[in-house]
């Protein structure tokens, strides 16, 4: 429950501090980056809260967060990627306070570069 409420109050935090004129804008771009979860619907199940997240859906790879950062550098998409950007530190977060988070990572990375389907059957 705590990871789902930082999904809102880090890009909220965010938007306040660094964008107060305009902070409901920028909560806004923030929080489409939360659509990056469409990813979970290619899973079975698609809600397993033991399951890290970060390695295992397509969405949540090295080379997604690497396009997530490209998008912080031009001015017209730089919200969306920092958006993207948080949303990825946070589900790392939740992976590395998971019992077997760190492993399931480790193992997901291997297996997305070998060319292994990780979905789950």
């Amino acid at each position: 429950m705590l990871h789902l409420l930082l999904h809102l109050l880090v890009p909220a935090a965010i938007a306040l501090c660094f964008y107060r004129k305009k902070a409901l804008f920028v909560f806004g771009i923030m929080m489409a980056g939360m659509l990056v979860d469409v990813d979970h619907l290619l899973a079975s199940p698609i809600y397993d809260p033991g399951r890290c997240s970060m390695g295992f859906h397509p969405l949540h790879t090295l080379p997604a967060v690497l396009v997530y950062a490209v998008l912080c550098v031009p001015s017209a998409t730089r919200l969306l990627g920092a958006g993207l950007i948080v949303h990825m530190l946070l589900d790392t977060g939740d992976c590395l306070t998971m019992e077997q988070g760190l492993e399931q990572m480790r193992e997901n990375l291997v297996l997305f570069h070998s060319g292994v389907s990780v979905k789950a059957v």
